[in-house]
């Protein structure tokens, strides 16, 4: 009986880790959304803004400057890892779609890797399942020998 109590638990652990690692790459995937709706933001202002158009750029703590574009021809864009480049507008929409598809072909890898540990999540549920009812049967079969010896000891 200890056993089958031991091989629960341990199987409640591996589910409780499965559970976590989830939730991180679920996380994950919404934040790699969240990039992409960014790069759409970005993509959408530099089609639609025009040479001498003012905006509200970021500086940081939730602070913003007012500023005039000067040339909206030239676009300076984060290339990674801590580089950028001046590109033409229509370059930069196409290194700014090229990211768009990186992170999809990520986000689908995650999402691989989820539905690999929910099906995994599912074998491990079903083992618990089949070692609960053991224990329940093995429990069973306890208090019907214990009742079975009851009733000879009487008889003899």
């Amino acid at each position: 009986m200890g056993g089958g109590q031991q091989q629960l638990q341990q199987l409640s652990q591996e589910l409780q880790a499965l559970d976590e690692e989830i939730e991180s790459l679920e996380s994950e995937v919404s934040d790699l959304n969240d990039e992409k709706d960014e790069i759409d933001e970005a993509v959408d202002a530099i089609e639609t803004l025009e040479s001498g158009s003012t905006v509200q750029v970021p500086l940081g703590g939730g602070a913003y400057l007012r500023a005039d574009v000067q040339d909206i021809d030239e676009v300076v864009v984060s290339l990674g890892a801590n580089y950028a480049a001046e590109q033409e507008q229509s370059t930069a929409i196409e290194t700014l779609r090229r990211k768009q598809d990186a992170l999809d072909e990520e986000i689908a890898s995650v999402r691989g890797q989820i539905e690999e540990l929910e099906e995994e999540s599912d074998e491990i549920e079903e083992q618990a399942m089949q070692a609960q009812q053991q224990m329940q049967q093995q429990q069973m079969q306890q208090m019907q020998q214990m009742q079975g010896e009851g009733g000879d000891g009487d008889d003899e």
